[in-house]
Formats: structure tokens, C-alpha cells, sequence
């Protein structure tokens, strides 16, 4: 998962396990981590597309 920049840590995005995130600020999430970011809205990364690995479609 990926921040944005700032002082309080927010996620903006998730990457795949196999996807290599730009930037220091990212750190690995649970499957159920994953699928709730989703819920709440958000982004994942249009490039290697977790939210279809996920089944999430």
C-alpha cells in the first residue's frame, strides 16, 4: 500500500505483491486489508490491477 505525502500516514493506493510501488512509503497489507481499502474506496493501481487478482472486478 502507498501513502501520500505528508505528516499523517493515509493510504492513496495498492499495488500487487509482485508490482514493485515507486517511492519509500508503501508496506504489505493482508488479502482482508486489501479487500476492506477497496470497500472504503481506495484506488488500486491501474497497472497491475490487484483489485482483479482479488476478484474484485
Amino acid at each position: 500500500m502507498s501513502s501520500a505525502s505528508g505528516s499523517a500516514p493515509v493510504p492513496s493506493r495498492f499495488t500487487s505483491a509482485g508490482a514493485t510501488p515507486s517511492g519509500k512509503r508503501h508496506r504489505a497489507i493482508t488479502r482482508e486489508q486489501a479487500l476492506a481499502s477497496l470497500a472504503d474506496g481506495i484506488r488500486a493501481c491501474i497497472h497491475c490491477r490487484p483489485d482483479t487478482e482479488l476478484g474484485v472486478l
